[in-house]
């Protein structure tokens, strides 16, 4: 069988700074990169629900943004997949910084009294989005978005690695969870760039179903967006029980995490 080409589809070429591994229009006509596009719904679905799940527990608004910010990551990163146009690429990549920025926010704010305000934080926070994104819109250099990424993602482990050593230590199974799922996540990213030509032709002597598992830049969407969210669950369990409150973790169909917190309004 003749290696497989990337192949003309409904949006057009290509204006998106960045390609990946997987073929276009390979799938759909209508879906530059299926599997990469679908693999999204994990960064979408399940943070509406706890979004949902917050404001039914009375929970702080930070939260409720987090979720969101989450979600609207998810939503970005199909637009872009989905059309790879330079456009929906800063759909994808921005809020990533700034979804990022909000849980350093969450994670920073655990130990203070419920409804307080860090403006310092919060400026300082907003300064950093602002500059990242006067910065890439001028330069368009990914690696400069990945590594700003990178300082967020850094102060979120330490913090995390204070939390589970000195504060909370029963609770470093759900952090370590959360790292570690997003690492091989972040692993299998780098094994997608590296040897993409060698997956490409392998794909070509699999089946479908099997070639879509080597599809590992969908992999890392999945691994990041359940490590991304995970790391909510921590950060909102880690503020609640600070709090006083009762947090505890249920699971849904028998196997996805859901906070569920009894506030003092409902005790």
């Amino acid at each position: 069988m003749a290696p497989a080409l990337d192949r003309p589809g409904y949006w057009g070429p290509p204006t998106s700074t960045l390609e990946w591994c997987e073929e276009n229009y390979a799938v759909s006509f209508y879906i530059a990169e299926f599997w990469n596009t679908v693999s999204n719904l994990i960064m979408i679905l399940p943070p509406l629900c706890g979004a949902v799940q917050t404001v039914k527990d009375g929970l702080e608004t930070r939260y409720l943004v987090a979720y969101l910010g989450l979600t609207a990551v998810g939503l970005g990163s199909w637009c872009f997949h989905m059309t790879l146009q330079y456009e929906m690429q800063l759909l994808d990549e921005l809020p990533m910084i700034y979804s990022c920025s909000v849980f350093v926010y969450c994670l920073y704010e655990c130990f203070k009294n419920r409804n307080s305000y860090n403006y310092l934080l919060l400026i300082i926070l907003a300064l950093f989005s602002l500059i990242v994104t006067t910065i890439y819109l001028r330069w368009k250099e990914p690696v400069f978005h990945q590594v700003m990424y990178g300082v967020l993602v850094a102060f979120l482990v330490l913090r995390s690695v204070y939390i589970v050593t000195w504060v909370y230590p029963w609770l470093r199974g759900l952090a370590y969870t959360s790292l570690g799922v997003f690492l091989v996540g972040f692993l299998l990213w780098n094994v997608d760039n590296i040897f993409c030509p060698t997956w490409r032709d392998l794909r070509q002597r699999m089946p479908p179903v099997v070639g879509a598992v080597t599809q590992f830049h969908a992999w890392w969407h999945i691994l990041t967006g359940l490590g991304s969210y995970m790391h909510i669950l921590f950060s909102l369990y880690t503020r609640t029980l600070f709090l006083k409150y009762r947090p505890k973790v249920k699971f849904f169909f028998g196997m996805w995490p859901v906070i569920m917190v009894e506030t003092p309004k409902k005790l």
